[in-house]
C-alpha cells in the first residue's frame, strides 16, 4: 500500500478549529437500562466499573449514537428504547465549544408501533441529520466483540474499515448504502435476463455501480494510506507498548484504484462488470468490487499476518489501530474524538495496562473506559473520574 503525507495541500488540519475537551454533561431518558440519567462529567478520563450487565456498555453505546452509523452495537432503534418504557428514547450531551457549551441530542419519539425515525438537535434546535454533529464531535470505539477481527470474516473487517473511513468522511456511509442498493438492482436484472431490454438497464445500473464503487474504494484507499503513514511516523514501538501494524487493502478493485486515475478506473470497472455478467448471474451476486475487498493487517516487527499472532498480540494491534485512528481524526479535523474502550483492561497484564494509560493520556482526547474490576484502573485514581454503575444508576466511586 502506497502512503502519503498527512499534511497535504488538499487536506490540511483546519487551523481555525481547536480540539474540544469532551463531554461535560450526559443525559439519558428511557435509553436501554436507564429510565433517567443526568450526570456531570468532570475529567478527561472517565472510568465506569460495575458488575456484568449493570449498564456500563449502555453508556458507551449512547455516546456512540452521536456519530454517523448505528452505534457500537449496530442495534435497531427499537432495541435502544428501555423495556417497559414509552417506546422512545433520548440521548443528550453538552460539550465545550467556542464561547461556551454546546448541546447535541438525538433520539426517537414513541410512534405507536410504526417505524421509528431518529431526530437530531443542536442547542435544542432541529438539525437535518446527524451529519451536522460531525462539525462538533467525532467518536471512536473498541468493544470485546471486535477482538476476533483479524480471524473473522472479510465482511467484519470491511465494516471496521468503513467505520474508520466514516470517522473522517461523514458521507462515506451514504455512498456505501447507495452502492449496496445499486448492486442489488444489478443482481435482480441478472436474474431476469431474457426479458428483452435488460441490456440497456444493465448498462445504466452498471454505470451507477461503477461510479459508486470507485468512490467507496477510493475513500477506503485514502484512509488506509493516511493511517499507514501516521503509524509509520510513530517509529519503533516502546518497551511494554503496543505493536505497530502494517495495513493494506486486498481486492481486485483496490489494485485498480492504486494504479489508475478515478475516471479510468470507472471505465475499467464497467468493462469488468459487463464481461462478468454470466459468471455473476450464475453466482447470484457481483463477485468483483468493494463488497469483496479485505483489510490486511500485519504485525510490523514480526512481519507476520495479524491472524497468526497470539490473542494478546491481536488485542494490542487492535488497540494500536484505534489509537492511531484517534490521532488521525485529530490531525485531519482538528477535533479530538471521544475514545470509548469497553472492557479494555481485562486481557492486559499490568505492564501493558500502564503503557495503555500513558498513551491515552497523551492523546489529548476524552477517554471513557469500562471494566468489572476497579483494581484494573488503580493507576488512574486521582487522574480520572471514577464511577460505579449499578442497574439504572451511576454514582461516584469515591
Amino acid at each position: 500500500m502506497q502512503t502519503e503525507a498527512l499534511a497535504t495541500e488538499s487536506s490540511p488540519a483546519p487551523p481555525a478549529k481547536q480540539a474540544r475537551r469532551g463531554v461535560r454533561r450526559l443525559t439519558l431518558a428511557d435509553f436501554r437500562s436507564y429510565a433517567s440519567l443526568d450526570m456531570e462529567i468532570l475529567a478527561q478520563t472517565v472510568v465506569l466499573t460495575g458488575d456484568n450487565g449493570a449498564g456500563k456498555t449502555n453508556v458507551l453505546e449512547a455516546l456512540s449514537l452521536l456519530t454517523p452509523g448505528r452505534g457500537l452495537r449496530r442495534a435497531e432503534l427499537s432495541d435502544c428504547a428501555r423495556n417497559f418504557g414509552g417506546g422512545g428514547f433520548a440521548v443528550s450531551i453538552e460539550i465545550d465549544a467556542e464561547g461556551g457549551r454546546l448541546q447535541l441530542g438525538t433520539g426517537v419519539e414513541p410512534n405507536g408501533g410504526a417505524a421509528l425515525a431518529r431526530k437530531f438537535r443542536i442547542d435544542r434546535e432541529p438539525a437535518p441529520s446527524i451529519r451536522a454533529f460531525c462539525d462538533h464531535i467525532r467518536v471512536v470505539w473498541l468493544t470485546p466483540a471486535m477482538d476476533g477481527l483479524f480471524v473473522g470474516s472479510p465482511g467484519d473487517r470491511r465494516r471496521f474499515l468503513d467505520r474508520l473511513v466514516l470517522s473522517l468522511d461523514a458521507d462515506h456511509g451514504a455512498r456505501v448504502n447507495a452502492l449496496e442498493r445499486a448492486l442489488r438492482s444489478r443482481n435482480r436484472l441478472l436474474e431476469e435476463r431474457g426479458a428483452g431490454n435488460e441490456r440497456l438497464w444493465l448498462d445504466a445500473v452498471e454505470r451507477e455501480v461503477a461510479e459508486l464503487a470507485i468512490a467507496v474504494a477510493a475513500a477506503r484507499f485514502e484512509t488506509v494510506s493516511k493511517l499507514a503513514a501516521l503509524i509509520a511516523q510513530a517509529g519503533p514501538e516502546t518497551e511494554g507498548g503496543f505493536p505497530l501494524a502494517e495495513l493494506s487493502l486486498d481486492g481486485d478493485i483496490d489494485r485498480l484504484i492504486e494504479t489508475r486515475p478515478a475516471l479510468e478506473a470507472e471505465d475499467e470497472y464497467r468493462k469488468i462488470l459487463r464481461d462478468n455478467r454470466g459468471r455473476d448471474a450464475a453466482a447470484g451476486r457481483t463477485l468483483i468490487g468493494p463488497q469483496s475487498s479485505d483489510l490486511a493487517v500485519r504485525h510490523a516487527r514480526k512481519q507476520a499476518a495479524a491472524s497468526h499472532s497470539s490473542t494478546g498480540e491481536q488485542k494490542a494491534l487492535l488497540v494500536g489501530l484505534i489509537l492511531a485512528q484517534a490521532r488521525l481524526i485529530k490531525a485531519m479535523s482538528g477535533l479530538a474524538p471521544l475514545v470509548l474502550l469497553d472492557e479494555i483492561a481485562a486481557h492486559f497484564d499490568p505492564k501493558r495496562r500502564a503503557a495503555l494509560y500513558e498513551l491515552l493520556g497523551a492523546l489529548g482526547a476524552q477517554v471513557w473506559l469500562t471494566g468489572a474490576d476497579p483494581s484494573a484502573f488503580a493507576e488512574l485514581e486521582g487522574k480520572a473520574q471514577m464511577l460505579q454503575v449499578t442497574p439504572g444508576a451511576i454514582r461516584e466511586l469515591h
